[in-house]
C-alpha cells in the first residue's frame, strides 16, 4: 500500500490538476462570450427603445402643441447631437451583421 501513494501523488500533480485548471479555463472562456441568442434580444430591445424613444418624442411634441408653455423635460426631438450615440450604435450593428452575412 505504501507503494502507491507516491504513485498516486505524482499522478495528481502532473494530470489531475493540470487536468483540472484547463477544465474550468474553458468553462471560464466559453461562458464569456456573447451567445447567437443573446445577440438576437439585444437587438430587439434596442429596436424596442428605438420606438419607445419616438413614441416619447410624439407624446411630446403632442403635449406642447396644446399648451404652449410646456417645456419638455427631455432632450430637443431630432437633435443631431441627441441622435449620436444611436448613429454609431446602428452603424456597429450595421457592420456586425455585415461581416456575418
Amino acid at each position: 500500500m505504501d507503494d502507491f501513494v507516491p504513485v498516486f501523488v505524482v499522478a495528481m500533480l502532473f494530470i489531475g490538476l493540470p487536468w483540472i485548471i484547463l477544465h474550468y479555463m474553458t468553462k471560464w472562456k466559453t461562458a464569456a462570450t456573447i451567445t447567437t441568442d443573446d445577440e438576437v434580444l439585444l437587438e430587439e430591445l434596442y429596436n424596442l427603445a428605438k420606438r419607445l424613444d419616438e413614441r416619447m418624442d410624439t407624446v411630446e411634441r403632442l403635449v406642447a402643441s396644446d399648451n404652449p408653455d410646456y417645456k419638455p423635460a427631455r432632450l430637443i426631438h431630432d437633435k443631431q447631437v441627441d441622435n449620436q450615440q444611436l448613429r454609431e450604435l446602428e452603424n456597429l450593428l450595421a457592420e456586425t451583421k455585415g461581416e456575418k452575412q
